[in-house]
Parts: C-alpha cells; sequence; structure tokens
C-alpha cells in the first residue's frame, strides 16, 4: 500500500525540470511581468490611498503601510498556488510535458519536485518586482525589507504544495476553481491582510492561525517590512515550516499515484 508521506526520489537532476519552466518563463516575459507589478498598485491605490483616507491608523501605522506587506504576501501565494494548479494542470494533461520528461532518465517525483521549486521561485519573482514598488512610496524599512525576498521562496513552495495536492485530486480542469474560491478566497480576506486578526473573535483568530497558512506569511513580511524582527516570528516560520513539510510529501506522493495510474 502507498504512503502519503513517503520519501521522495529526488536527485539534482530536479533542476532540469525548474530549468525548463523559466526558459518557458522567459519567452513570455512581458506577459508574467505585468500582473504581479500592475494589480499591488491598483490595491495600493484604491485601498490605500483612497480608502485609506478615510480609516485612522491601524496598529499605530497608516492603513496604506498596514496593507502594503499584505500585497506582496497575497503576490507569493497567488504565485505559488497558480503556477501548480491550473500552470502544473495544462502541462500535465493538455500539453503531456510530463509524459515527455519520465521518458528521460527523470523519475516522477523529479518531475513534481522541479514544478514545486518553479513555484516557489514563482513566488520570489512577485515579491522582487512588488517590493521595489512599495520602496518607492516609503512603505519598506530596510535592510529588514531584503528578507523579504528569500522567505518568499518557502511562502512560494508552501502553496505550490498545496496546489500541487489539488491538482493530483481534481477529475479536470474546471474543478480546480473549487480550491481557489473555497481555500484561496477566504484566505485573502480572513488573514490579516486588510484589517488586523485582532478584530474576529478570539476563537477565529485561533483557528485562523491554526489552519490559513497565509496569516503566516502576512504576519512575517509586515514585521520585516516594519522593521520589527521579533523572537515570535520564529513560531510563525515553524509553523511554516512544518506544514511544508508534510504538504510538500503529500503533494508528490499523490500526483506518483495519479500518474501511475
Amino acid at each position: 500500500m502507498m504512503s502519503y508521506f513517503a520519501l521522495p526520489d529526488i536527485t539534482p537532476r530536479v533542476l532540469k525540470v525548474w530549468m525548463r519552466n523559466r526558459d518557458v518563463f522567459m519567452t513570455t516575459l512581458t506577459v508574467n511581468f505585468l500582473p504581479p507589478l500592475v494589480e499591488p498598485i491598483l490595491y495600493l491605490f484604491a485601498l490605500g490611498f483612497g480608502l485609506g483616507n478615510y480609516i485612522n491608523e491601524i496598529e499605530g501605522v497608516p492603513y496604506t503601510k498596514f496593507i502594503a506587506p499584505a500585497l506582496i504576501s497575497v503576490s507569493m501565494m497567488f504565485a505559488g498556488f497558480y503556477e501548480c494548479t491550473f500552470g502544473s494542470y495544462v502541462r500535465m494533461y493538455y500539453q503531456k510535458t510530463f509524459d515527455a520528461i519520465i521518458a528521460t532518465p527523470l523519475n516522477i517525483d523529479e518531475v513534481i519536485a522541479g514544478e514545486l521549486l518553479w513555484g516557489a521561485t514563482r513566488g520570489v519573482i512577485n515579491a522582487s518586482i512588488i517590493l521595489p514598488i512599495l520602496s518607492i512610496f516609503g512603505l519598506a524599512v530596510y535592510p529588514h525589507s531584503l528578507l523579504v525576498i528569500p522567505f518568499a521562496f518557502l511562502a512560494g513552495l508552501m502553496f505550490s504544495c498545496i496546489a500541487m495536492c489539488f491538482t493530483a485530486i481534481t477529475p479536470n480542469i474546471n474543478s480546480l476553481t473549487y480550491p481557489s474560491i473555497l481555500l484561496i478566497t477566504p484566505m485573502f480576506l480572513f488573514s490579516g491582510t486588510f484589517f488586523p486578526l485582532s478584530l474576529l473573535p478570539e476563537t477565529v483568530q485561533y483557528i485562523a492561525l491554526a489552519i490559513l497558512p497565509l496569516a503566516h506569511i502576512v504576519i512575517v513580511v509586515r514585521s520585516l517590512m516594519g522593521g520589527i524582527i521579533e523572537a515570535s516570528l520564529l513560531l510563525n516560520i515553524a509553523w511554516m515550516l512544518g506544514a511544508t513539510l508534510l504538504v510538500f510529501l503529500l503533494s508528490i506522493n499523490l500526483m506518483k499515484k495519479r500518474l501511475i495510474v
């Protein structure tokens, strides 16, 4: 019987899959560059500089500075999740890219791991695009904010792994809208992004921190961009590391089961 948390068979060849996706990404660089650049600017002007004029300071900072870290955090989530749901599903089912790669010396585990690493890289790319834009408006404290870039890899990897679990079990590409609506959208709204978690009932706060990965990302990014590094952040990072390890193993084994069948 197959274990859903078995250790994967991975070698450095996994980088070949990452490089393949990078090369494809570079051929459509302009299209891939615009969304993570334009969307945060629209949110920043509409909510930060627009709605923010009617909102007092939140947790001692202007509303624009409060939501700026959330915009980067959400972009990391979107990058990893959508790359490894719709993107991976298209490569697996329609383009038959996975079948072609598996015909080489690379195995299934390495193909999926390469996909996950690329999803994490997309998170880093998005963060690297947005951070300078927010810095222009004075919404980031340096040098602490530079730590957001490497942190984006962990955040992107976590959501890439979560996404791949859904890709492994979804019957068709249209069904991927369910986790998008039922999981990603609630996280987008209720993870301390546009209002503090402290406004929610205490029980709901505990639930959010227990099951919503984005809540931990927002806490870490908001602290880093605010120039605050506290020991308590290690708890958030430890939660993310543990969750990422579990869904990493689960996603690879679920995909292996699907592709073998």
